[in-house]
């Protein structure tokens, strides 16, 4: 978390082009969690999270900026859809799970910490174990002469499991049932996640015996580290610092929220749980406590950033209430020719770069012609103004497009390049791009 507002955007900026606003407002958000981390706990409870609206048309990169963020932080961060949620009583997802998903979420991420510091520890337990299994131990009563031969051929064993030399070699071995079976089923009532759980130890304490599988090497190495895991690293402590982490640095990217918005025009089709919903998302965002079966959470200081087209409903769709939980408006802008252009040519692994790595699988070289490119840019461009605007979606149907033949006779092109030229776009995009009916079922 301790980076700074110009590195999170300078981040960012690899690959979303534009929407300055919404990368600014969000990175200062980011910044201001570090910062009330290092403040005294008196202070640190009065400073609540400022939660953030993100509004634009699809496209644009509302999701693409989430994306971006899960990766980039070390924090508990999850996404969801609002769309998948009902109000309770009605048959779907209630919005509590999604605090139980960040618990899940928090609780792996200080796992695979406490699995990378006790690195060392842990690949000695399977290495061991795995030596046991291919140098059977002496018999009482051998000399010591045998006692240090073995040792030698033990320690010589051990170098070979852990070079990699044995890794084809089938052993036997024994995972000692965990006791529990894990139920990660966040929409479950904690409640009856334990009722689950408590069935669960009843059927293991009738089955105690081990379980015995023939295995190679090199999976026993993959099998063996959960029981590593769990032997080596304290749950209990686990546990707790992933619940502190989900409370104070918690991060819920809640999408398609205009998707719950009741709007005038399509009111009788709406679905009455949407208002409902709604409601249940008050006190989740202005803080309330939520249970999981690792314990209770406050929602107090967790940070939600909301994000929708608004393209039927608007932003005072939503109950005024809600409205009020989400005090910073970030509205994205909509895709230019340039933007598309830059998209194509300036971000991480663009889609230009993805279809040059594919078809290089088969032994031809794929090269785009600048004009070619800036020709791909107005063109997607004018298709979104004449069909539905989907900004920058809208290359990857045209992309396809051009490149479907090309794609398809790869084979034929093997150790030859093959040059994307501005004639072959428009040939494969002219006719489509300028009828209207066409655009709308092919682009």
């Amino acid at each position: 978390m301790n980076m700074t507002p110009k590195e999170i955007v300078e981040y960012l900026d690899k690959y979303v082009i534009s929407q300055k606003n919404a990368k600014k407002t969000i990175a200062l958000a980011l910044r201001t969690r570090y910062r009330r981390m290092q403040l005294d706990d008196e202070m640190r409870q009065e400073i609540k999270p400022k939660n953030i609206l993100m509004i634009g048309s699809t496209g644009v990169g509302k999701t693409e900026i989430s994306r971006r963020l899960a990766k980039m932080m070390k924090v508990p961060f999850i996404k969801v859809e609002a769309s998948k949620y009902t109000e309770v009583g009605f048959v779907g997802r209630d919005v509590e799970s999604m605090i139980r998903d960040l618990v899940v979420n928090s609780l792996a991420i200080v796992k695979a910490e406490k699995e990378e510091a006790n690195k060392e520890k842990i690949e000695n337990y399977i290495i061991n174990r795995i030596t046991e299994k291919l140098v059977p131990p002496l018999p009482a009563g051998v000399s010591e002469s045998k006692k240090d031969d073995y040792q030698r051929l033990l320690e010589a064993t051990e170098k070979r499991v852990e070079s990699g030399e044995m890794d084809d070699k089938v052993i036997e071995i024994e995972l000692e049932s965990s006791g529990t079976i894990e139920f990660n089923d966040t929409n479950l009532p904690p409640e009856m996640a334990k009722v689950q759980e408590s069935f669960s130890k009843v059927f293991s304490t009738l089955n105690k015996e081990d379980k015995k599988k023939e295995v190679t090497v090199k999976d026993a190495k993959v099998l063996l580290r959960q029981e590593a895991s769990s032997k080596l690293l304290d749950m209990n402590s686990l546990t707790a610092e992933a619940l502190r982490r989900a409370e104070n640095g918690g991060i819920i990217f809640l999408d398609e929220i205009d998707k719950i918005a009741l709007s005038e025009k399509s009111q009788g089709r709406n679905d009455p749980s949407k208002e409902g919903v709604q409601r249940d998302l008050l006190p989740i965002v202005e803080g309330s406590s939520v249970s999981t079966k690792y314990g209770t959470i406050n929602t107090d200081h967790i940070l939600f950033i909301a994000a929708g087209a608004f393209h039927v409903s608007k932003p005072s769709d939503l109950i005024p209430e809600l409205q009020g939980r989400f005090p910073l408006r970030v509205e994205l802008e909509a895709l230019t020719e340039e933007t598309l252009y830059k998209i194509l040519t300036q971000t991480e692994n663009s889609l230009l770069k993805q279809y040059e790595a594919l078809l290089s699988v088969e032994g031809m070289e794929l090269v785009f012609e600048e004009e070619a490119v800036r020709a791909i840019a107005q063109l997607s461009h004018r298709a979104n103004e004449t069909a539905e605007d989907i900004g920058a979606r809208r290359l990857h149907t045209v992309l396809e497009r051009i490149l479907e033949d090309i794609s398809f006779n790869a084979d034929e092109y093997k150790g030859e390049t093959f040059v994307v030229t501005k004639e072959l776009v428009h040939e494969k995009l002219d006719e489509v791009v300028e009828d209207d009916d066409l655009s709308r079922y092919i682009l």
